[in-house]
């Protein structure tokens, strides 16, 4: 399965780097965030507490629309043939997923740079901490994008996808802490697991790593990774079987 994950994963990268532009569009956003709302940030807030926030927008955004790539392939017949190959399901998978998190690395590395352009400063064990955290959280939002772009459909999965990720960008506090947030609000979103993340995220950024904020983002994103490659890998072998 080895060898099949590493075929796919190189043919898909051959095909993101083909069309370089896709990468720099897809990061367009947070930076736009960062260069014209940063400076008005830096007046009450860091750096280091918005682009972290900038990060997970990107996962959001970026990753959480993966599943366009496999809608298309299911129009054009892409994955019927794939599914009279001898290539494990799950290698069919793992290949795209391993090609999204090199895509989240290139977007994320856009990002920090202009973020140290603009004078965020983070230490290196942080920032390589966080990095890790950043692309496991984005292999398992790719993997959940594909199982819900297989299971609802190609008409449905822009509309809903584009729906959803706002509220989860907005209550995971991503311009903004929660704690600043209304009661209700803050309690809101606690039910999602993005907060945890980003807020481990923004700890590891500040040089503090022995903390259960740190320790609840690590478990949660090892958990959304389980949950995403298990549920991905379930209905990508129902789709290629």
């Amino acid at each position: 399965m080895l060898r099949e994950t590493w075929v796919l994963f190189r043919h898909s990268l051959r095909a993101t780097l083909s069309q370089k532009l896709g990468i720099v569009f897809g990061a367009v956003q947070p930076l736009l965030f960062l260069v014209l709302f940063g400076p008005i940030f830096a007046t009450f807030g860091t750096w280091e507490v918005l682009v972290p926030g900038l990060i997970v927008q990107l996962g959001l955004m970026s990753m959480g629309l993966a599943g366009f790539g496999v809608v298309f392939d299911k129009r054009f017949g892409v994955l019927e043939r794939l599914r009279v190959t001898p290539a494990s399901r799950t290698a069919l998978l793992l290949g795209r997923v391993l090609n999204n998190a090199v895509t989240m690395v290139v977007q994320t590395l856009m990002l920090l740079a202009v973020g140290f352009a603009f004078g965020m400063r983070v230490p290196i064990a942080g920032l390589v901490a966080g990095f890790v955290l950043v692309v496991v959280l984005g292999a398992s939002l790719a993997a959940l994008s594909y199982a819900v772009a297989l299971t609802i459909g190609e008409q449905l999965f822009a509309p809903v996808m584009s729906t959803a990720v706002i509220p989860l960008v907005l209550l995971s506090g991503a311009f903004l802490p929660m704690s600043m947030a209304p009661g209700w609000l803050d309690a809101l979103s606690r039910l999602s697991p993005f907060r945890y993340v980003l807020e481990a995220l923004r700890d590891l950024f500040a040089g503090h790593y022995a903390t259960g904020t740190v320790a609840i983002g690590v478990a949660v994103t090892v958990a959304l990774a389980g949950v995403g490659l298990t549920v991905g890998t379930r209905v990508f072998n129902r789709e290629a079987a």
